[in-house]
């Protein structure tokens, strides 16, 4: 592993990824940053050209239910606020989740 990434190369890396990296840590991930990519130039010869492209691998078609209304499953706007500590204007109020 000779061909180590430059400090431009790494700086460029960080400012993608919107990393700040101090000068002393350059040589480790740049040490990291080309073993990865040894790794994945040694993917890349793996031959592929008779592997099927695959999204899954159960061999399930959808396990999901059909979405439907159950009638008598659904409430009312009133039933649904009947016990609400606070409402207001047909709406639940909750605590804000958010500081202002």
């Amino acid at each position: 592993m000779s061909d180590l990434l430059s400090p431009t190369e790494i700086e460029h890396i960080a400012a993608l990824a919107h990393l700040i990296i101090t000068t002393d840590h350059y040589e480790l991930f740049a040490s990291q940053l080309s073993s990865i990519l040894v790794f994945i130039s040694k993917l890349q010869e793996v031959p592929i050209i008779d592997v099927a492209p695959t999204s899954q691998v159960t061999g399930l078609v959808n396990v999901y239910r059909e979405d439907v209304v159950d009638q008598a499953r659904v409430l009312s706007q009133t039933q649904a606020l009947s016990n609400a500590h606070q409402k207001h204007n047909g709406f639940f109020v909750v605590p804000a989740v958010f500081e202002s």
